[in-house]
């Protein structure tokens, strides 16, 4: 996937992660965007791992599924900033 592709998905799916969690999460778009990337990683990571059982770093595509994916993998990437800089989400 080029780089246009990664960062238009980075920031749909960092966008919609940070209006789905609850809560505020500080940052601007260079932030949302970089969120929505890692998103796509650690979803894609796990979509692999539940379907073939390995694990292997692949990420995301720019397609609705893919979207949903990195949206999973955001929120969870913003639940474990949270959970390591002990911040609560109210």
């Amino acid at each position: 996937m080029n780089i246009i592709a990664w960062i238009i998905l980075g920031l749909i799916a960092g966008a919609i992660a940070k209006a789905i969690y609850p809560g505020r999460q500080g940052g601007g778009m260079v932030s949302t965007m970089i969120l929505g990337i890692v998103g796509a990683v650690i979803g894609g990571i796990l979509v692999t791992l539940l379907e073939t059982g390995r694990f292997q770093l692949t990420a995301a595509t720019l397609s609705i599924p893919g979207v949903i994916v990195a949206v999973i993998g955001a929120i969870i990437a913003i639940f474990l900033w949270n959970l390591l800089a002990g911040r609560t989400s109210y």
